[in-house]
């Protein structure tokens, strides 16, 4: 039978009782159904990715489910950043080309300018209980007046601990949604979680909250029976924290910018097209996605490192973006009276304590790296390489063009696809000095050496 054949087949595809066997017949089965090859070939290629040391592998497996391998992403570092006058070297988990030489210029570009300035201007994050209601409104918003502090005091089972770190429940209103969904009301409860992110504290807290809702209002003589029957459809925390906010600041004299494209562009030139392409962002959708793309590429890297959730911060950052009903650029440019300022608020609902940052090695190193942050001087680190990331990328659009340094360093990755051997690339480094690297003029290059050699 074909290869096509075998694909456009289901048979023997299903299968019961996957996550029970070994993580070497699961491997087997894949390569058998769905890779096509020898299985023991296939589970020699996965196990080459296993970690040596029996304990880490067994830790990093239980990270997850039906786990086959380790899917290895460069560990790197970006040295010299300076923040509110303390020096970091700051660990960053990224296999994107040229990201962590990015912000590491940017912060030694900064580091002789001030350096980089941060604040926290609130933590605080949401959570949702959505419900149904058929009854009186006013009747219903009376009542949550009525037992609101019930509401609060009946999670102090859960809240205790918290509340000795200096966090717990900060406060919670009731909302009206029956104007786009019949019968729906959501009670929204704001939380401190301190060094935690808080998941999971959140998520306890709203189902009781649910339950507690649901419990007096049976048991109000103030609600008929219709008006009882109240459904609660979810409890979760919301990933959208608009006022879990961090700013991030650089600032010089304008001419203490210096000169750019071996002094052809001088520092007022290149204060005033950085601000425009700034503002550019601020305009235009298209041009917003692909400059807050680059500056997650600098939080995201810095996230994952230390052991946190990028896909909450991801969404959360890109719903900031759009909140008045336009996706925009999360960075600001001024020139003003001889200065030059750009800035970045960002929302970033992290922590320091719990999950990854407790368990994984490498999480728990990158925090020692960085000083043993609490969650809030966390958030500051990530916003500065966020806004170091987009200042290096605004820079080089600005100025020599993205192309010309993101593709020398890309150029390794182009070498190691054209199976390029170490003589090869050795040549191709030198060759490629002061020259534009692309895809077409490296496989020229290779082919024109191998010519040259076979003949």
């Amino acid at each position: 039978m074909c290869r096509f054949d075998r694909m456009e087949s289901n048979e023997g595809k299903e299968i019961s009782g996957f996550s029970k066997m070994s993580k070497r017949d699961k491997i087997a089965w894949i390569a058998k159904n769905f890779l096509y090859e020898n299985p023991i070939k296939i589970i020699n290629e996965f196990a080459g990715f296993w970690h040596d040391n029996v304990e880490a592998q067994k830790l990093l497996d239980g990270f997850s489910e039906n786990t086959l391998t380790n899917f290895p992403v460069p560990f790197g570092v970006a040295p010299n950043f300076k923040i509110n006058g303390k020096i970091y070297a700051v660990p960053m988990v990224i296999e994107e080309s040229s990201v962590v030489a990015a912000a590491s210029n940017a912060a030694k570009f900064w580091l002789t300018r001030g350096g980089f300035k941060a604040h926290v201007f609130n933590t605080k994050k949401v959570g949702q209980v959505h419900f149904t209601y058929s009854g009186d409104k006013k009747k219903l918003f009376q009542f949550f007046q009525n037992i609101k502090t019930d509401l609060i005091f009946g999670v102090k089972h859960i809240t205790a601990k918290m509340e000795e770190r200096g966090g717990g429940v900060l406060d919670m209103e009731l909302l009206d949604f029956t104007n786009r969904e019949p019968d729906y009301y959501q009670l929204r409860a704001y939380f401190e979680t301190v060094d935690s992110m808080g998941a999971n504290f959140i998520n306890s807290c709203l189902e009781e909250f649910g339950k507690l809702l649901q419990q007096k209002i049976r048991e109000s003589p103030h609600f008929n029976d219709l008006e009882k029957d109240v459904e609660v459809i979810m409890c979760i925390l919301s990933n959208y924290t608009p006022e879990c906010i961090v700013r991030a600041e650089v600032s010089c004299a304008v001419n203490e910018l210096g000169t750019f494209n071996n002094g052809e562009m001088g520092p007022e030139e290149f204060a005033a097209r950085f601000e425009r392409a700034v503002r550019i962002a601020h305009l235009d959708p298209y041009r917003a996605t692909t400059h807050n793309k680059g500056i997650m590429n600098g939080i995201d890297a810095v996230v994952i490192a230390t052991g946190n959730d990028f896909r909450a911060v991801e969404a959360c950052v890109h719903t900031y973006a759009c909140r008045d009903g336009t996706y925009r650029s999360l960075s600001e440019c001024e020139v003003k009276d001889g200065v030059f300022r750009f800035w970045l608020d960002v929302p970033l609902a992290i922590g320091t304590v719990g999950g990854l940052t407790s368990l994984h090695p490498l999480a728990k190193r990158s925090l020692e790296m960085l000083g043993n942050p609490n969650a809030r001087q966390l958030m500051e680190i990530i916003a500065c390489v966020g806004l170091a990331q987009n200042f290096a990328a605004v820079r080089s659009l600005t100025t020599t063009g993205i192309q010309a340094g993101h593709m020398k360093m890309h150029l390794s990755n182009i070498l190691a696809s054209m199976q390029a051997t170490a003589d090869e690339e050795a040549e191709a480094r030198k060759y490629f000095e002061g020259k534009v690297v692309s895809v077409a003029a490296v496989r020229e290059f290779l082919e024109k050496r191998r010519t040259q050699n076979q003949s």
